[in-house]
């Protein structure tokens, strides 16, 4: 903060507020830029408004007496959700303890904790769907396990971060009254991190719900495989339903969610 003259307040002084507007025009100048390289066809964008005017009639009204056929694959979808995020919790548990500075063994296990965390987190539900099909073929399998892998990351940090706030005293005081390893994680950590670790699992099922609809567009199971096949062949009254069935699924799946984060606060 400056002051400059005898009455005029200023929050940054002259040079700062030079940097702020220089960073300004250069960040308008990479969006223009970034907008140029993509070449939008605006004869798309003019016709866009009647295309959708279109297809929401094509769509209306729903196929209600195709709600029956796509139970079993809503049911599937959750339990990809549920099995998916318990088994992330599983592998999440030891390389959060690993990636906490309070708790990793050495440097060498720190490094490979950061970087499962980096690496699971950097790819795409879809791109592990992928992948797991190519190996166990189509089905739930790969969905599930494509879900854990995507969430491994996301799980493992917040739990290390939990783990790096805990108060250390409650940690020395067990070690001096001779505790083991296991009697500090399960006495000294576990019930510091436990509100965090409940927030961060229910709040994962959550994200995970909504992921577990579409990773069946490349045949990992779930309500995705129907709504391809739907979309696929033009059925577009099947669509709206499928479509209703999984706003349905991710309204629950977040009151859900947040009465569970309310209760663990």
């Amino acid at each position: 903060m400056s002051y400059e003259g005898s009455t005029t307040w200023r929050k940054h002084d002259g040079r700062a507020r030079a940097i702020r507007y220089a960073a300004i025009v250069v960040a308008i100048a990479i969006t223009a830029l970034s907008w140029r390289a993509l070449d939008i066809q605006y004869t798309f964008v003019v016709d866009a408004p009647r295309n959708l005017g279109d297809l929401l009639l094509r769509m209306y009204p729903p196929n209600l007496a195709y709600g029956a056929e796509i139970l079993p694959p809503l049911v599937e979808t959750i339990n990809i959700a549920i099995l998916g995020t318990g088994l992330a919790i599983l592998i999440s548990l030891p390389i959060a303890y690993i990636g906490a500075e309070n708790t990793t063994p050495n440097a060498v296990t720190y490094a490979l904790g950061k970087f499962l965390i980096v690496g699971t987190r950097s790819v795409n539900v879809i791109i592990w769907a992928l992948f797991f099909v190519v190996i166990f073929g189509t089905g739930a399998l790969s969905g599930v396990l494509a879900v854990a892998f995507r969430s491994i990351g996301f799980v493992s940090k917040l739990i290390a971060e939990g783990i790096e706030e805990i108060d250390a005293g409650q940690v020395e005081a067990i070690r001096a009254m001779g505790g083991s390893p296991l009697d500090v994680v399960v006495y000294g950590i576990v019930p510091q991190i436990k509100p965090a670790f409940v927030g961060v699992a229910t709040y994962r099922w959550d994200i995970n719900v909504r992921e577990a609809t579409v990773i069946g567009f490349v045949g990992a199971g779930g309500i995705g495989v129907y709504l391809d096949t739907a979309i696929n062949f033009f059925q577009w009254s099947n669509v709206l339903t499928i479509l209703i069935a999984i706003l349905g699924i991710v309204i629950v799946s977040e009151v859900l969610s947040a009465y569970l984060r309310k209760k663990v606060s």
